[in-house]
C-alpha cells in the first residue's frame, strides 16, 4: 500500500500563496516545495500563486508573472503568506482589496499561515490581536511595537493559535509546512516528504525532534526494510512474529535476530514506537481523550499506553498535551 492509497479519499485542499511585492523567494519556494512533494506522493493538494497584480518583483530581483487573481476561499483551503524584504516594511504591505480578501479568508474559516516577515502582513490585516505568534528574531521587537495586542512567542519555529499559524525566519517555513502536512495526513507522509527533500524533520520542542519513520532505516537489510514498510502502514494492527517473518521471507528465528541487529529494537518495540508517533499527532486534538487515543493507536488499554509514553518521553501523555497547548505548536 502506498501513500496514494492511504489518502486517496481525502478532500482536495487548495494551498493559496499570497505573493506580495518584494517577496522573499525562499519564504515562497520552501513551503511550496513541501506541498508539491506531498502532492506528488498522493496528498490532495493543489498549489496556487496569487496576487492582486499579474506580476511582482521578488526581493532577489526575479520577476514573477502570470500570477492568479485572488480567489474566493473556503474552510478547506490554506493561505500561505510569504515574507517580504525588510526594506518593504517601511510602507503598507497590503492594498485595501488584498487586506479585505485576507480578512474574508479568515472569516470563512480558512487556515492562514505566515513565513518570516509575513507576520507583519497578518498584523496589518488585524489578525494577530490577542493571538500567540512569532516571526524572524530580527523583527520580533518591531512586530511587538507595531501590534502591542499580539502575544509574541520568541525562540520557536512556529506557533498556531485559533486558525492562524506564524513561523520564524526563512527555513522555518519549511518546518511549518511539514507540520501542516503531518496534521492533515499523518507523520508518515510528513517524514516521506522530508526524506524526499533531504531535510531534517524538525518539530518545535513539545514532541520528539526525530521521526521514527526516518530513524532505524540506515541499514541495508532488504527483509527488515520490507517489514518496516509494512508496519508503517499497519501500525495499529495486531500481527504475529511469524507473519512478519513471512513478509521478510525469512524464518522467525533469523528474522528476529536480523531485526534486532540492524535496528537495535525488537519488532514489537518498533511497532510500539510507530504507535507512539501516531499518538503524538493525535494528542494535538483536544477533542480526543487519552483513552480514545490509546484505542485508535492499537493499544489494549490506556494504562499500557501511558506506561510506554512515560518510559519513552519521561512525562505522561497528559503532561505532553498540556505543554503542547501552552506553547501552541502546530
Amino acid at each position: 500500500m502506498t501513500s496514494q492509497h492511504l489518502i486517496a479519499d481525502t478532500v482536495k485542499v487548495r494551498v493559496i500563496f499570497l505573493v506580495l511585492n518584494g517577496v522573499e523567494l525562499l519564504d515562497l519556494a520552501g513551503p511550496a516545495q513541501v506541498f508539491s512533494m506531498a502532492a506528488s506522493l498522493g496528498a490532495p493538494y493543489s498549489l496556487h500563486f496569487c496576487a492582486n497584480n499579474l506580476g511582482v518583483r521578488s526581493a532577489q530581483g526575479l520577476f514573477l508573472g502570470q500570477l492568479e487573481p485572488l480567489p474566493s476561499v473556503c474552510a478547506n483551503d490554506v493561505v500561505m503568506v510569504a515574507g517580504v524584504a525588510l526594506d518593504q516594511l517601511n510602507q503598507p504591505l497590503l492594498d485595501s482589496d488584498t487586506r479585505r480578501w485576507l480578512i474574508n479568508a479568515y472569516t470563512n474559516g480558512t487556515r492562514i499561515a505566515s513565513i518570516c516577515t509575513g507576520a507583519i502582513v497578518l498584523g496589518e490585516a488585524g489578525l494577530l490581536d490577542g493571538r500567540r505568534c512569532t516571526t524572524h528574531w530580527f523583527i520580533v521587537e518591531d512586530l511587538q511595537q507595531r501590534y502591542p495586542m499580539a502575544r509574541i512567542v520568541d525562540s520557536v519555529l512556529y506557533v498556531s493559535d485559533r486558525g492562524i499559524v506564524t513561523s520564524a525566519g526563512v527555513a522555518s517555513g519549511i518546518d511549518m509546512a511539514l507540520s501542516l502536512v503531518e496534521q492533515q495526513h499523518g507523520p508518515r507522509l510528513a517524514a516521506e516528504v522530508a526524506r524526499c527533500l533531504v531535510i531534517y524533520l524538525r518539530r518545535n520542542g513539545s514532541v520528539p525532534q526525530q521521526s521514527v519513520y526516518l530513524e532505524y532505516r540506515n541499514h541495508l537489510h532488504p527483509g527488515v526494510h520490507q517489514v518496516q514498510n509494512w508496519l508503517a502502514e499497519h501500525a495499529m494492527e495486531s500481527v504475529s512474529l511469524a507473519e512478519l517473518a513471512h513478509i521478510a521471507n525469512m524464518s522467525v528465528r533469523s528474522f528476529s535476530r536480523a531485526f534486532k541487529n540492524v535496528t537495535g529494537l525488537t519488532p514489537v518495540q518498533y511497532q510500539q514506537r510507530l504507535r507512539l508517533e501516531v499518538a503524538a499527532t493525535l494528542l494535538q486534538n483536544s477533542d480526543l481523550s487519552i483513552e480514545a487515543i490509546a484505542a485508535r493507536c492499537g493499544f489494549d488499554d490506556a494504562r499500557h499506553f501511558r506506561r510506554l509514553w512515560q518510559r519513552q518521553f519521561g512525562v505522561s501523555p497528559a503532561a505532553t498535551r498540556k505543554k503542547q497547548t501552552k506553547t501552541s505548536v502546530a
